[in-house]
């Protein structure tokens, strides 16, 4: 079952991506050479029109290519005005683009069904006696509404910035009695928990309804984008170790695989639900990533093509393969790195 939903999952999150990428480059007038789902040898494929259709044996990852792209799938050499290379510069920007775009508009739907089906706990809050939170002044009741100035929705993101907070002073802004009132609290470590705690939990779940499920929606691929966003700086920072690191591998085991295992027991309603929150952390997560200026992703590209728009013509493709061909080889080199860190992390070498 895990593998099942692993590749469910994966699936849908690859597709809606690389659709992005072949459904605005067909609408410009972009030739598709291949539309390929996952990675290595083919397990089957077909032709259609004058693209080609491929399924992969390995259920990771997948890619739209065009004609002439990085000097690439020219016919004897010479780009037809199919080509990638021979397209106006905006509708390549919006080609590249649209790939994690398709990943944000998944999201959305995601989050949509989401708050259709479950609780959402919202940041109003239960104190605990002799908490730092509790010495601070906070009460049952009290509606968390910033944490340092930052706007809180869902009490998900008070547990997401206690944890990057490490311990830290922080400033919480609250309403009580529809009074905003402010205090500063240090959240004091629990050895129980091997973490430093504020002392409260959360006091109200809702089930939105009418136009309230597009506003919790929207909170819902907000947090999946700060839950990136704050992995990525705690990754550069340091504060993540290696065990904190996970691939597909990781993710099948000890994110699928577990979540379900849990979820199972309270039936199949619970079990969706987790699921639709792993693919919508997921999807958001490849649409940020790809959007990183690094070469051989979509915003290493971008990079390039706005290049082009400052300097009213293109750089040699040539030069640009060879950049993206560097930054595919290490990112091939991180697969592996990842790919033998999640047997480590599972079989505890």
């Amino acid at each position: 079952m895990t593998f099942i939903l692993f590749v469910l999952i994966f699936g849908i999150v690859v597709i809606s991506h690389e659709f992005g990428h072949f459904i605005v480059a067909k609408v410009n007038g972009i030739h598709v050479v291949e539309f390929a789902i996952g990675m290595g040898p083919n397990l089957f494929s077909f032709q259609k029109g004058d693209t080609k259709y491929s399924l992969k044996l390995l259920p990771i990852g997948g890619a739209c290519m065009f004609e002439g792209e990085d000097g690439l799938n020219t016919a004897e050499g010479e780009e037809t005005e199919g080509s990638f290379n021979k397209a106006n510069v905006w509708a390549r920007i919006g080609t590249v683009v649209a790939g994690p775009f398709f990943n944000f508009i998944l999201g959305g739907i995601i989050a949509l069904i989401m708050v259709g089906m479950m609780n959402i706990a919202l940041p109003v809050v239960n104190v605990q006696e002799n908490s730092a939170a509790y010495d601070a002044g906070l009460q049952d009741g009290d509606i968390i509404t910033e944490l340092n100035g930052d706007r809180i929705y869902l009490f998900e993101e008070i547990s997401l910035f206690n944890q990057v907070n490490a311990g830290r002073e922080v400033t919480i802004t609250y309403e009580r009695d529809g009074q905003e009132y402010e205090t500063t609290l240090t959240p004091r470590y629990d050895e129980e928990y091997g973490s430093h705690l504020i002392g409260i939990y959360c006091a109200e779940y809702a089930q939105p309804h009418g136009l309230d499920r597009i506003k919790h929606a929207w909170y819902q691929v907000r947090f999946s984008a700060i839950q990136t966003y704050k992995s990525l700086q705690m990754l550069i920072q340091g504060q993540v170790s290696r065990e904190d690191v996970s691939g597909p591998v990781g993710i099948a085991v000890n994110v699928i695989g577990k979540n379900y295992d849990a979820a199972k027991e309270y039936g199949v309603t619970a079990v969706v639900g987790t699921m639709l929150n792993i693919t919508l952390l997921l999807t958001i997560n490849l649409g940020i990533l790809n959007l990183l200026p690094v070469p051989a992703l979509d915003g290493g590209r971008l990079v390039f093509l706005l290049l082009e728009v400052l300097r009213g013509k293109p750089l040699p493709p040539e030069k640009e393969g060879m950049v993206h061909f560097a930054g595919f080889v290490l990112l091939m080199g991180l697969m592996v790195f990842v790919f033998f860190n999640d047997l480590m992390n599972i079989f505890s070498f």
